[in-house]
């Protein structure tokens, strides 16, 4: 769906430059955007690189079965059937961790790994467990305590403080999570009565 959405914007936006007359400015910014992406990946390469480097090390190391004793009272009442000792409940908790450094491409690996491993307990079925959802809402919803990779953007645009935003992330990132956890265990709840209904209404 993004690929279309993304897709219709650069479509329209291509369309309105060429009825208004704009085409030298739209052939600029190419060229411009081009030179400027390049040179914002490799500036933002070192960082993620680094924290990479780190959770990979983490995980060699066996600090994952640290993390998962750390986070364990926090994340148990929301995965209540999930043995803190299992892979998937170890990577979630590394995947929460590299959130809250904000590290969303490191976090990435650890959450395809640990929706791989929830899918391979969920029975591989084509519905999502409780667990799933949960997890898909804190993995979008995250709270960063550091919010490294916006401070890099910020520090290649020429921001003198990049990590001046920080209090506002903390404010508005737990507010997000707050709010999406509660909708998410709300319906999780709610869903043993909705397919009581549907199983009696089928009887009936």
């Amino acid at each position: 769906m993004l690929n279309f959405i993304w897709s219709g914007i650069i479509v329209i936006s291509v369309l309105c430059s060429v009825f208004l007359g704009n085409t030298e400015n739209l052939s600029k910014s190419l060229i411009e955007s081009g030179s400027s992406s390049i040179e914002l990946i490799l500036t933002m390469a070192g960082i993620l690189c680094l924290w990479s480097g780190i959770m990979k090390i983490a995980v060699e190391s066996g600090l994952t079965a640290v993390f998962a004793k750390i986070f364990s009272p926090l994340l148990r009442p929301l995965f209540p059937k999930l043995d803190k000792n299992s892979d998937a409940f170890k990577s979630i908790t590394m995947n929460i961790s590299a959130n809250l450094l904000g590290l969303g491409n490191a976090a990435t690996p650890f959450g395809l790994k640990a929706m791989e491993q929830l899918h391979t307990l969920n029975n591989k079925s084509s519905t999502a467990s409780n667990e799933m959802v949960v997890f898909v809402v804190m993995n979008t919803a995250s709270l960063q305590l550091l919010p490294t990779t916006l401070a890099a953007l910020r520090q290649a645009y020429g921001s003198q403080a990049p990590f001046e935003i920080i209090v506002p992330v903390w404010i508005s990132s737990a507010c997000a999570l707050a709010v999406a956890l509660i909708l998410a265990c709300s319906l999780n709840c709610s869903k043993p009565y909705r397919n009581t209904l549907i199983n009696q209404k089928k009887a009936s």
